[in-house]
């Protein structure tokens, strides 16, 4: 069950708040991803050449959509009510050690490291590990800031 309020998410600092389902990397929403951003790289799009060239044996989702997914799996452990707005204030130490191959399995591992109160909102970091079903090392790891105003 997510998190509600404030102070049940203050209730987590140091430690995990959950772990989401499992979310299907398409080829499709890869694609979509390319077309969206202007980076259409073979590694990314052409299934054929990277069977043959890419050390990944297929295509291979974008790093940064890897990324943009981490406000939709953070939704599955908070969703805060009472809040006029929350938004994406920022991110720190943004690391990919592991591809993310088309047709695979992620999800997040998510661990409120602090929360603090700042004029009329609190400020959250989040540490996320992106998971790779079957993969030993995550696929993304990063802090994401997210500001909450009351």
């Amino acid at each position: 069950m997510p998190v509600r309020t404030l102070q049940e998410l203050g209730a987590f600092a140091g430690r995990e708040i959950g772990v989401t389902e499992w979310f299907e990397m398409t080829q499709e929403r890869i694609n979509q991803f390319a077309h969206a951003t202007e980076d259409p790289q073979w590694i990314h799009t052409d299934r054929e050449r990277a069977e043959r060239e890419s050390p990944y044996g297929t295509t291979i989702a974008h790093g940064f959509l890897t990324l943009s997914l981490l406000p939709n799996f953070l939704d599955e452990a908070v969703r805060l009510d009472g809040l006029r707005m929350a938004i994406n204030y920022g991110l720190n130490r943004v690391r990919f050690p592991a591809a993310v191959r088309a047709g695979s399995n992620i999800r997040a591992r998510i661990v409120l490291q602090s929360i603090r109160e700042v004029a009329d909102a609190s400020v959250a970091v989040y540490f996320i590990t992106v998971e790779n079903e079957g993969s030993e090392k995550p696929c993304c790891v990063a802090e994401l800031l997210v500001r909450y105003y009351r």
